[in-house]
């Protein structure tokens, strides 16, 4: 017997033993239960990843919502802008019309005063020469009674 005949014998011993210990059903379930994990794991990788596309797609439309809104506010305070510009125009406008309109009134109140003053000292001067007038031509008590009356009929007149 040589050695190549007790390495068969080992053989055989070794595969009936391996066989007795059902190792090739063992492996065969590990690797049955390897692949059903990598399977699990590649149908949760797809799931994930249809959410995944669900969430960038539900982003993208919220981004785009929120751009036509910020588009939306952006115009209404454009809008809104130009309103208040046309409103303070048109309130300036009338501000300077009504300040234009009082100025011209105090102008006017100004000029009258000025004539009234102006004929007030006039009638005054007028006064003054009648009398001065009237007294180094007359000069008795009738005088003085007609003098008296005539100032003032001038005055009178004159205001």
């Amino acid at each position: 017997m040589d050695a190549t005949f007790w390495a068969l014998i080992g053989l055989v011993l070794f595969i009936a033993l391996i066989a007795y210990l059902k190792v090739p059903g063992k492996i065969g379930g590990a690797l049955d239960k390897r692949a059903d994990d990598i399977r699990d794991e590649l149908e949760e990788a797809r799931r994930l990843r249809e959410e995944a596309q669900a969430l960038l797609s539900d982003y993208q439309r919220k981004r785009h919502e929120a751009e036509e809104e910020a588009a939306n506010i952006v115009a209404e305070a454009t809008a809104e802008a130009e309103r208040l510009t046309v409103e303070t125009n048109k309130a300036l406008e009338e501000m300077i019309a009504r300040r234009t309109k009082a100025a011209e009134d105090k102008i006017a109140q100004a000029e009258s005063q000025a004539v009234k003053e102006v004929r007030s000292k006039a009638a005054d001067i007028a006064v003054r020469a009648a009398e001065d007038i009237l007294s180094s031509k007359i000069k008795d008590k009738v005088a003085d009674d007609i003098l008296a009356k005539s100032i003032d009929q001038v005055k009178a007149n004159l205001n």
